[in-house]
């Protein structure tokens, strides 16, 4: 027993997936085509997708914003748990990456309720509608992590979630002067919402660190 959370060596990590991981053909083959790209670490881990799969689930989601879609791994867990009236909106830069994310809503069946948005995420967040959404993932350029928050506050319903990605950084977080704008606004964000009054709160080391923001 343990009055921390445990640090989870390579058994340990693969008993965790071993035994909980409800895996599917098109998630494995997915994950492993974002593998080989440059920019793999972008991708989130499988048990963080099927975590927030069944937050879409638990909270009766219809309206989902995603801020950072790369291969379209987190939209498609997500978008399997929407209801077939509901809709994802993805937010990300176009890339050569944006095709394999389609092609695999599409093998998934989920294409129609995915709606990809290519543009600067502050610009097409500036269009959506106030309070129009029950669960915002927020996955993209780190320096704006801070807008992204006033802006998910924005959207997000009274009740909804709004989820932060790479918030521990890989340790970098506990930089006393860090060079890298990315790290200085995670920590901002980080340390904004210990006393934000407008969220409930709970980060939680899961991946990369992901943090849950209840709107109240």
């Amino acid at each position: 027993m343990t009055n921390r959370t445990l640090n989870l060596d390579d058994a340990l990590y693969g008993y965790l997936l071993q035994v909980s991981l409800r895996d599917t053909p098109l998630l494995a083959r997915l994950r492993a085509e974002t593998a080989a790209l440059p920019m793999a670490r972008w991708q989130i881990a499988p048990e963080q997708g099927q975590f927030m799969a069944l937050l879409v689930k638990l909270i009766g989601a219809r309206r989902i914003l995603e801020v950072g879609t790369f291969t379209g791994y987190s939209a498609l867990c997500m978008a399997a748990e929407l209801p077939a009236e509901g809709r994802l909106i993805c937010c990300d830069l176009p890339g050569d990456y944006n095709a394999i994310a389609r092609r695999h809503w599409q093998e998934a069946g989920l294409a129609d309720r995915i709606e990809l948005r290519l543009a600067p995420a502050l610009e097409t967040l500036a269009q959506l509608d106030s309070g129009s959404f029950d669960l915002i993932f927020i996955d993209a350029d780190k320096a704006n992590y801070p807008a992204y928050l006033e802006e998910g506050l924005r959207l997000a319903r009274q009740g909804g979630l709004i989820l932060f990605d790479n918030v521990l950084w890989s340790g970098r977080v506990l930089e006393a002067a860090p060079d890298s704008a990315d790290t200085r606004a995670i920590q901002a964000l980080n340390s904004a919402l210990k006393n934000d009054a407008r969220v409930d709160l709970s980060m939680l080391p899961v991946g990369d660190g992901l943090t849950l923001c209840r709107k109240r």
